[in-house]
């Protein structure tokens, strides 16, 4: 039996990079879409925790997302504010406050995982910097502004399965995965197990 996974999110973005970074473990992702509570905190990982909190009225494996940008000359804005940040100013702003200062930044993700009362947490970063423009039409949020470390291309600008190699996001998507992947082996052979006892 396939192992399926409820991801719940309002982004169809992350949805889809999800789908397909999950894909190759063998697990169905689907989409749950809904809006869900961000607390006013530094730490993703308190974001990602409240989230999963909020879910209650999904059965099996809930799965949530949280990733921001963060710019160590900005004292690491716009980070958990990132997305709400974005709506409000789009990157002009950004930009206007990087002009005399280092462009060097960090996108980071936190896959945070539930079933019944446990949690599992895996984080995921790359560094890059802020492109001078935006470029590049993949991709969604941030991309078309960040350059990863050893790059010359946004994220926006490279496809989607080059980003997925490399991105903060698909870091912690894999190490999910292979949390569940692993577990599902387990439960197959303890089923196999039993199913021998009994014959």
């Amino acid at each position: 039996m396939v192992t399926t996974v409820t991801f719940v999110s309002t982004n169809a973005g992350k949805y889809r990079e999800v789908r397909e970074l999950l894909r190759p473990f063998g697990l169905r992702v689907r989409w749950k879409r809904r809006t869900l509570p961000e607390p006013q905190t530094a730490k993703i990982e308190e974001v990602v925790r409240s989230k999963l909190n909020a879910v209650r009225d999904v059965t099996g494996w809930v799965l949530v997302e949280d990733s921001g940008l963060f710019i160590p000359s900005l004292n690491g804005f716009p980070g958990v504010y990132s997305a709400h940040i974005l709506d409000i100013w789009g990157f002009g702003p950004l930009f206007e406050l990087l002009k005399r200062r280092p462009r060097a930044a960090s996108f980071r993700a936190v896959a945070g995982l539930r079933r019944g009362r446990r949690i599992w947490l895996f984080p995921g970063e790359v560094r890059g910097t802020i492109a001078p423009r935006a470029a590049g039409k993949n991709g969604f949020g941030y991309d078309p502004i960040f350059i990863p470390e050893g790059g010359t291309r946004t994220f926006a600008q490279i496809p989607a399965a080059e980003k997925n190699e490399r991105s903060h996001r698909s870091q912690a998507l894999r190490a999910a995965g292979q949390l569940l992947a692993s577990l599902d082996a387990r439960d197959r052979r303890r089923r196999s197990r039993r199913t021998k006892a009994r014959a």
